[in-house]
């Protein structure tokens, strides 16, 4: 037959059937060849989705990458810098042991944004970002030397023995313990009022934190807790908290996967290498945005604890959060994790352990929005690329072809 007789003809429909015709096959179809030679017997009833062609496929896979990695800086920007003013006024809430308002949903946050800016510029919820950097580069740098040094492993996989995986996790342990008093440096700059203390300078954190190391003892003199004391909840905390980020973060990726294969299935399309056109990696970056937002929320109340007895005896002065246009010094006396617990009970209540919990809100609101709006952004310019390098090299007939066009054919 005509035009046939480079494909088999198993599988043509019979009275009832239709073609069954891999996706290889129908992508060795010349674009020239004229589809109008093939009998009417042999035409399935459905419209046939027209195969991509591997230049097509290339270019979307592409531009597919293209839009995952744009996202995932932006996304990585937002997380580092977009969100620092929003943790600056959590920070503050967590800390302000007897403040009446709590600041639990994000609109009660917005007259006093407004009155810190006001009065201390629009700088005064940057403070502390320059250590706060610092501090996720020493984070890094400590736990790549540690596996480099030691046997332990930086990263861990599900093919990972039972002792690599302990192994990883006391490399955790370590990092969290020697990063400790720098992050109790970083944390005293963020919170501390502009207008009532001494602007620190870029490398302040380091000193103060290895002064903070060097009290092993803590301060005889004031209520500071010493670091030994400080060390347990800090290691309990971080450790718990990363494993239950790993374990949301695998789980949603499974489901997501699961979905994306349905939602393929139920569309008539057989995908066939997913990691080719950037759907595993976008993906992993919804799967590990919604972990870091589950661990936040989970661990929220004992990071209202951690703070509050990592700023206790350093006499920091902040800015007052309940009105936004006044000062003042937090003075406490817990004795440890637990103490510190029964007393927000006691004189707070539950929702003390929530104190700032809007800016949290307000700082996941404003980092799925900006990761949005850029892939819409991305989307539509590669749209606009896709455009302008098919109008030139192809016939109306084959634009309109091509709308038709999935990854497989549509089996109706």
């Amino acid at each position: 037959m005509a035009g046939l007789d480079k494909y088999s003809l198993d599988g043509y429909p019979t009275e009832t059937g239709y073609w069954d015709i891999n996706e290889t096959e129908l992508c060795d179809i010349d674009e020239g060849y004229n589809y109008e030679d093939i009998p009417a017997e042999y035409v399935p009833q459905a419209k046939p989705a027209l195969c991509i062609t591997s230049g097509q496929s290339d270019d979307d896979a592409t531009l597919k990458k293209f839009i995952t990695t744009g996202v995932s800086i932006v996304s990585l920007i937002a997380e580092n810098l977009l969100s620092h003013p929003f943790v600056v006024l959590r920070r503050q809430c967590q800390v302000h042991h007897f403040s009446k308002r709590y600041h639990i949903f994000p609109t009660t946050l917005v007259p006093v944004i407004y009155h810190l800016h006001s009065h201390q510029g629009l700088t005064t919820l940057w403070k502390g970002l320059g250590s706060t950097l610092i501090l996720r580069g020493m984070t890094l740098g400590v736990e790549d030397l540690l596996s480099k040094v030691t046997p332990w492993p930086k990263e861990i996989s599900r093919s990972s023995s039972v002792k690599s995986f302990f192994q990883h996790i006391f490399l955790k342990s370590v990092s969290l313990i020697v990063i400790m008093p720098y992050y109790t440096a970083s944390l005293v700059e963020t919170v501390q009022s502009d207008i009532a203390s001494e602007k620190p300078g870029m490398l302040d954190v380091f000193k103060e934190g290895t002064l903070r190391l060097l009290s092993f003892s803590g301060n005889s003199k004031g209520r500071m807790l010493p670091i030994w004391v400080l060390t347990l909840p800090t290691i309990t905390l971080g450790i718990a908290r990363y494993l239950f980020s790993l374990i949301v973060k695998s789980g949603t990726f499974r489901l997501m996967q699961i979905q994306q294969k349905e939602n393929s299935s139920s569309m008539g399309t057989l995908p066939k290498n997913l990691s080719n056109i950037g759907i595993l990696q976008d993906v992993e970056l919804n799967a590990s945005l919604i972990a870091v937002i589950a661990s936040d929320i989970v661990f929220y109340p004992f990071e209202t604890i951690l703070h509050r007895l990592y700023l206790q005896g350093t006499r920091t002065i902040i800015d007052n959060l309940e009105t936004g246009r006044s000062v003042l010094a937090i003075l406490t006396n817990y004795r440890g994790p637990v103490d510190c617990y029964e007393s927000c009970l006691r004189t707070e209540g539950v929702f003390g352990l929530y104190k700032g919990f809007g800016a949290l809100i307000l700082q996941y609101i404003a980092h799925i929005f900006v990761v949005r709006v850029t892939k819409f952004i991305l989307t539509e310019i590669s749209a606009m690329y896709r455009g302008r390098k098919t109008s030139p090299n192809k016939s109306p007939k084959m634009l309109a072809q091509n709308q038709l066009s999935t990854e497989s054919y549509l089996i109706p």
